[in-house]
Parts: C-alpha cells; structure tokens; sequence
C-alpha cells in the first residue's frame, strides 16, 4: 500500500511524502515516523497509536469525525438527532473558512477559534452524549458517538496548535489519483518497484501543489541528474527549484520567502490517512 504524508513545516504549503509498505499495519507508520517530534494528524486508525517520539501530539481529524455521523444520517433522512450535530460541525469548519478570507497568518486564525469554537465544541459534545445514551452502541449513530467521543482530546487539539487544519483532508485527497488509477497499475506488484513508485507520486503531488508543470520539472532537472553527488539533491527538490525560479513558475516573492522561512523551521506538522492503496 502507498500511505501519503502532507509535511507542513511553519506557514508554508505541504510538502506530500508517499512511503510504500506491503501492509497496514503499525509497523509502517512506526519506521517512517521513527522518533517524530511535532503534530500528527490522523484519522482514527489505531495503527497509529503508541508511535513518534515522546513529545510528538497526535490530532485526529474532524472530517472522519463528521462523516461518521453523516452516514448515521443518510440511513435516516428525518433523524433529529445526528443531523443537527452534522449541523454544528459545519459551523465549525465554516469558522475556520471564514477567518481564511479574513485574517493572514496563524496568530489570526486562533483568535476566532477561542472565541466561536470553544462553545461551539461544548454544545457538540453534549448533544453526542446525549445521542450516544439514547443510541443502540451497534447502530451507526451508535458507532458515530464512540468514534468522536474515543478522540475527542484529539479532535480538540486544534485549540492548543494553530497550525492545526481541522481534517486531514490535504493527506486524503494526495490518494485520490493513486485509487482512481489503481487497476491501470495493477502490474506494479513488486517489492522493489514499490517505494520507487512512492518517491515518484512525492514528486508528482509536490509539483502539483506548487502550481508547478511536471513536465517542465522533470526537464529541467533530469539531464544529468544522475552524475550529481548526493549532497545536490536537495537543491533539486519541487520547492527548492521553484524558489530558485520564481519568474518560471508564477510564484510571488512572498511565497518564495514562506518556501525559504519553511525549510528552515523545525516544527513540522504531518497530515496523513490510513486509505490503503495498493499497486499488487
């Protein structure tokens, strides 16, 4: 399976990573995080649980969260009960959307969200408890009031971490080519091909976040490429090139400063989902 990293360093765009494993399981997430320090966000898959280093915080992401109870209902188009906290999530996520087109800048977003979430947040989790007491535990309703109430201290670390999105949605939609294209690429059954194809989507999807041609990347950067030492490589990365040739690619001055500012922060911030995609 290819599992997708969105790496968010200071207030620049994220950089995609792919790590390629023959399974779900910890293992994977484990040798790739190794001994991470910074943010997490994930879906609710335990196989993310109990890894990084000591400091690491682990987000959860409210997207899952909301479409557990979505689901609840779509079974049930008249339910009074889960479609009112679908309700409430939205107000939630349009928080956040609003102080997008309002305020620059992290410090600008946190502000809105003490003042609006915070009651926001108490209102939803007091109608999930009532829902979960009067809900069968089988029932998606049910299912849905476990789910958020199991990562609720998670859900809610956006309040603590501006830097936090409330979904893990840049990692999810990073996997979308990857599923659509799957059965195109069903041949690539290969241990050895795996990873290669892994570092090859990093690439794709770091390029097609920077409005960048993969084309024109790819180009500019090949010939010769493998008579470069390896201490040149990061000065051909997606961003690195694109800082370097700003006129090329239509990014502002400003953006090429956040790219710069970006790779000389240490905090990082990892969004990634547990959607298996696998290419065997």
């Amino acid at each position: 399976m290819l599992a997708p990293y969105a790496i968010k360093m200071a207030e620049c765009k994220q950089h995609p990573a792919f790590d390629f494993r023959l399974g779900r399981g910890r293992d994977g997430p484990k040798q790739f995080l190794g001994q991470f320090e910074g943010i997490l966000q994930t879906d609710g898959y335990t196989a993310y649980d109990k890894i990084g280093g000591t400091r690491m915080v682990h987000a959860a992401c409210w997207a899952h969260a909301r479409r557990q109870f979505f689901e609840a209902v779509q079974l049930n188009l008249r339910d009074t009960v889960a479609t009112p906290i679908v309700a409430r999530m939205d107000e939630l996520f349009a928080i956040d959307a609003e102080a997008r087109r309002r305020v620059t800048g992290l410090t600008g977003r946190h502000a809105p969200r003490k003042e609006r979430a915070k009651p926001l947040l108490d209102d939803i989790r007091s109608r999930i408890e009532a829902a979960q007491s009067a809900a069968l535990p089988s029932s998606a309703l049910g299912k849905a009031c476990q789910y958020a109430l199991t990562l609720w201290r998670k859900l809610t670390r956006f309040m603590e971490y501006p830097e936090l999105e409330l979904s893990n949605n840049l990692a999810e939609n990073s996997m979308r080519p990857v599923a659509l294209g799957r059965k195109n690429w069903i041949h690539i059954g290969s241990l050895q091909a795996g990873p290669k194809v892994a570092a090859i989507f990093s690439v794709v999807e770091s390029c097609r976040r920077l409005k960048l041609s993969v084309r024109n990347y790819l180009a500019a950067i090949l010939p010769g490429f493998a008579d470069l030492p390896i201490r040149r490589l990061p000065e051909l990365t997606p961003a690195a090139w694109v800082a370097r040739h700003s006129c090329r690619c239509n990014c502002s001055a400003a953006e090429n400063r956040r790219a710069c500012q970006s790779r000389a922060d240490a905090s990082m911030l990892l969004h990634t989902c547990s959607v298996p995609a696998t290419l065997g």
